[in-house]
C-alpha cells in the first residue's frame, strides 16, 4: 500500500518513521507532477517544499497551530495533507480548489493569500491577539527569500524584532521569486547559506569542550564569545540578530530529519526565531529543476518529455508588449524597462537579453519601482513599466503621490488585466480601471488587438504623459502586426460598425466579442449596432459620444472588470453632467462579487461578456 493513501490528516504523519516519510516525499511530487500536468498550475514552487511541508505539519498540530504560507503558490502539498488529498485533480478548476490557500476551503489555511509579503505582518497581528488571550498555539509564517525583498515583510520583521513576539520565521531559501532574485538581500542569504561549514565546526568544537572532565563545561561557555567573533567573521547572520530575531540556519530543506529536529527546537523559543531552510525549486522533477522559471505558472505539459502542450500560435499581449518595448529601445537608447520579478511573464525579458543596461528587474517591490520610474523620468529617461494588473493595486499610493502629482511621464504595460483564469480571486485585474480612472491627467488606453498594443506603446511615449495601457492574459486575435509604428489620435475612439439601434462602448479585446454579437443581432433579429472601439477610457471620446446620442439614446458599455465605478460609471457621469435626458444604459462587466476559480473563456461567459452573453443581453435590453 502506497504511504500516500494512509495519510488522510496531518495527524496521520505523526505515526509515520522518517523511512515512511521520504517515501511519501516521493509520493506526492508525483502526485503534483500528473496534477499540473493535467490542469496546469505553479509546478516547481510545489515541489521545492515538499519535504518542508511534511516536517511542519509533522512537528505542528494545524489548525490549531497557524501555518501561513506567503503568496501561496506552494500550498499544494499542503492541501494534500490537510484532507484536499482525493480532490486535488480540481484544483484550478471551475468549482474546484483554489491553487492558494483559502480560509473559506479548509480550516488549515489561516489566510488568504496570492500576493508576496504578507505573511510577517499577518502572523505578528495573530500572536499579539493570541498573547492577549494568553493560549499556547505556535504562529508559523513560511516566506520565500524573494517575498522577503517586499517592503511589507521588512516592516514587519522590524516590527516583530522590537515587540519579542514568539513567532517561528521559515525562510524558504530556494533563490528564486519567480525569476532569479536580484538586488543585495538575496546575496546576502546566499552567503548565509554557504555558512553550513560553520555551524559544523561550532558543533564539534562545542562536543570536544564538553568531554574533558571538570572543565568541559566552563571551556563551553568561555568559547562562546570566540564562536560568536567566529559566527560574525564568517556568517553575517547578525543582519536578523539585531533586529531581534534569532537566526538558526542553514537548514538542508530536503532532509526531514534535520527539518523536524530544528522545527521541533525552535518551538521551545519564547521570542522570535528565524529558521533559513534551502529548498531547490524544481527537486524531483528534472524539467523543472532545470527551468523553473518555465514551470514557476505552467500550463499543461507531457511529463515524459517535459514539452509544454501546444495551444496555438497566437503570441500573447505579453510578448507582443515585450517585443514592441525592444523594437523601441533598438531605435532610442532612452528607453528604460522596469518590472518587479516579472522579466519573463511581462515579455521584457526580450529587452533583458538584448539591451541588459537597459533593464531593471528590482525584484518584488513594486512600490518602489513606480519610485524608481519616476526618478528615471525626472532624470531625463523613458521608463516603460511592465506590471500585471494585480500587482498594479499594491502601488496605487506611488502612482498617485509620485508620479500623478508630478505629471511624470511614464507608459505603463498593466498585463493580466480584466478576468484571469486559473488563479481565483487574488490574481483578478479587474479593478484597474476604477482605481486609475479618477486620477487627472493619466491616459488610459486598451488596444482591440496586438497590432494596436503594439502602436499604443509608441504612442505612449509620445505623450509625454502618465500612461496606462492593460491588456488581457489571453493569446492575440491573430491579426497581422503593421510594420511600421503609428501613432493614435489622442482620446480618439474607433468605429468599427455603424447602426442606428444602439451605441455599444466595448473595452480592449471585446470589442471582437460586441461584433460577433451584433452580426448575430442583425441576422436574426434585425437589430442594427453601432459598435465603438473605446481605444481611450480616459481622456473619454466624448465628442463622438455625444454625435452618436442623436442616432439612438441605447447605450451598451462592456468591460471585463468591475463596472460601478469602472468604464460604465464614467460614460454615465458624461451624460448627467451634460443633462441628456431619455438615455439608457446596460452596463455589461464584473459585479461587485469576489471572482472564483474558472477559465478566462468561463469567466467571460458567466458574466455575459463573451459574444453569446452580449447576445443574450444586448437583445433583451432592446427589447424591453
Amino acid at each position: 500500500m502506497a504511504v500516500l493513501e494512509q495519510v488522510n490528516s496531518p495527524q496521520d504523519l505523526k505515526k509515520l518513521s522518517f523511512k515512511n516519510l521520504n517515501i511519501l516525499s516521493g509520493e506526492i511530487r508525483d502526485l503534483i507532477i500528473k496534477v499540473v500536468a493535467q490542469n496546469g498550475g505553479h509546478l516547481s514552487s510545489n515541489l521545492g517544499v515538499v519535504d518542508l511541508t511534511i516536517a511542519l505539519h509533522k512537528v505542528f498540530d494545524t489548525p490549531e497551530d497557524k501555518l501561513i504560507w506567503d503568496v501561496g503558490h506552494q500550498c499544494y502539498t499542503h492541501k494534500i495533507l490537510t484532507g484536499r488529498k482525493d480532490s486535488i485533480f480540481t484544483i484550478r478548476k471551475k468549482g474546484g480548489l483554489v491553487g492558494f490557500p483559502d480560509i473559506f476551503e479548509s480550516e488549515h489555511d489561516s489566510l488568504n493569500t496570492g500576493h508576496a509579503s504578507t505573511s510577517l505582518a499577518f502572523a505578528s497581528g495573530m500572536a499579539i491577539a493570541r498573547d492577549r488571550e494568553e493560549k499556547p498555539f505556535h504562529i508559523v509564517p513560511v516566506i520565500g527569500d524573494g517575498a522577503l525583498t517586499g517592503g511589507v515583510a521588512l516592516e514587519a520583521l522590524n516590527h516583530i524584532g522590537q515587540v519579542k513576539q514568539r513567532l517561528i520565521i521559515v525562510l524558504n531559501d530556494n533563490k528564486m521569486s519567480i525569476s532569479p532574485n536580484v538586488g543585495g538581500i538575496g546575496k546576502y542569504l546566499n552567503y548565509l547559506a554557504s555558512g553550513r561549514p560553520y555551524i559544523r565546526f561550532k558543533e564539534v568544537m562545542q562536543s570536544i569542550f564538553k568531554a574533558i572532565p571538570g572543565i568541559g563545561k566552563y571551556l563551553v561557555v568561555s568559547s562562546r564569545k570566540i564562536l560568536d567573533l567566529a559566527r560574525r567573521m564568517t556568517v553575517p547572520g547578525t543582519f536578523f540578530n539585531d533586529l531581534g530575531v534569532k537566526y538558526i540556519g542553514p537548514i538542508n530543506g530536503h532532509d526531514l530529519k534535520e527539518l523536524v529536529k530544528e522545527l521541533e527546537k525552535a518551538k521551545r523559543y519564547d521570542f522570535p526565531v528565524l529558521l533559513h531552510v534551502v529548498t531547490r525549486k524544481g527537486k524531483g522533477y528534472k524539467p523543472a529543476a532545470d527551468n523553473p522559471t518555465s514551470f514557476h505558472s505552467s500550463a499543461p505539459f507531457d511529463i515524459q518529455n517535459g514539452k509544454f502542450l501546444k495551444s496555438g500560435n497566437k503570441p500573447s499581449y505579453s510578448k507582443i508588449f515585450g517585443r514592441t518595448v525592444l523594437r523601441l529601445v533598438r531605435e532610442d537608447r532612452k528607453i528604460m524597462a522596469l518590472t518587479a520579478a516579472m522579466p519573463e511573464g511581462t515579455g521584457l525579458d526580450q529587452v533583458q537579453e538584448e539591451f541588459p543596461k537597459n533593464f531593471y528587474d528590482v525584484g518584488i517591490a513594486e512600490q518602489y519601482m513606480f519610485d524608481f520610474a519616476g526618478g528615471i523620468s525626472l532624470g531625463g529617461m523613458k521608463p516603460v513599466v511592465g506590471i500585471y494588473s494585480t500587482f498594479l493595486q499594491r502601488a496605487v499610493d506611488q502612482v498617485i503621490h509620485d508620479i500623478i502629482l508630478m505629471k511624470l511621464p511614464i507608459v505603463v504595460g498593466i498585463d493580466r488585466a480584466g478576468i484571469v483564469g486559473g488563479d481565483g480571486s487574488t490574481h483578478q485585474g479587474i479593478y484597474d480601471i476604477s482605481l486609475l480612472r479618477p486620477l487627472p491627467g493619466i491616459v488610459l488606453m486598451a488596444p482591440k488587438d496586438e497590432n494596436e498594443l503594439q502602436h499604443m506603446v509608441y504612442t505612449g511615449l509620445k505623450l509625454k504623459k502618465p500612461v496606462f495601457i492593460r491588456y488581457p492574459k489571453e493569446p492575440g486575435i491573430g491579426v497581422e502586426l503593421d510594420k511600421e509604428f503609428k501613432e493614435l489620435p489622442f482620446g480618439k475612439s474607433e468605429v468599427m460598425r455603424e447602426g442606428n439601434d444602439g451605441i455599444v462602448l466595448a473595452v480592449g479585446p471585446l470589442v471582437y466579442r460586441a461584433l460577433a454579437a451584433a452580426e448575430k443581432l442583425f441576422a436574426e433579429k434585425k437589430i442594427d449596432l453601432t459598435i465603438i472601439n473605446v481605444r481611450y477610457i480616459k481622456p473619454l471620446d466624448r465628442e463622438l459620444i455625444l454625435q452618436l446620442l442623436k442616432k439612438s439614446k441605447a447605450i451598451i458599455t462592456i468591460e471585463d472588470g468591475i463596472w460601478n465605478g469602472g468604464f460604465s460609471s464614467k460614460v454615465r457621469e458624461l451624460l448627467i453632467s451634460k443633462r441628456i435626458k431619455g438615455y439608457k444604459v446596460l452596463p455589461l462587466g464584473v459585479p461587485e462579487e469576489i471572482v472564483g476559480v474558472a477559465t478566462r473563456d468561463e469567466l467571460l461567459a458567466k458574466y455575459h461578456l463573451d459574444a453569446d452573453g452580449i447576445y443574450e443581453e444586448i437583445g433583451k435590453f432592446l427589447a424591453d
